[in-house]
């Protein structure tokens, strides 16, 4: 038997697709839900799998980018314009529309990068959170709106 875990974020951000037929190639924003789904075989010396606050340390400035933030297509021919207006406010991604796919991904490589390497981090206050070797990232989870989700992960 293993244990698991979820701990929710949530991100406000915008962006275009620029290979939708559709509207959603306009800009247009969501209010994100994202839930990433961890596993153990035991608890640790404090009786968890991992402490909820070294996930919110391993994601939390990743995912500040993308709040109110656009997220473009590097190919989008708007792209100049949009970087002159909006400066840092743009991320861009080379090579693939910002679908919630691609977003569900994203997180998922990076906080999986992140627990391979064990990090550890130090909250304001200085206590040390880490991010244990054996800990398995089952699956992220991004919502788009109430009703629909993309999911990345084993």
């Amino acid at each position: 038997m293993k244990y698991r875990i979820c701990k929710s974020f949530e991100v406000e951000s915008g962006h275009m697709l620029l290979k939708h037929p559709g509207r959603c190639r306009y800009p247009h924003g969501h209010t994100r839900r994202v839930e990433v789904v961890l596993s153990g075989e035991r608890l640790n010396e404090n009786d968890m799998v991992c402490d909820f606050k070294a996930i919110k340390l391993a994601l939390g400035a990743f995912l500040d980018r993308f709040d109110h933030a656009l997220v473009v297509n590097a190919e989008d021919p708007l792209l100049q314009v949009l970087q002159e207006e909006l400066k840092e406010r743009v991320i861009v991604f080379e090579g693939e529309d910002p679908t919630t796919e691609v977003m569900a991904r994203r997180i998922y490589e990076h906080l999986n990068h992140q627990i391979a390497a064990g990090r550890e981090f130090v909250d304001p206050e200085g206590t040390r959170y880490r991010l244990p070797h054996d800990l398995v990232l089952e699956r992220v989870r991004v919502g788009e709106t109430s009703t629909s989700w993309a999911e990345y992960g084993l």
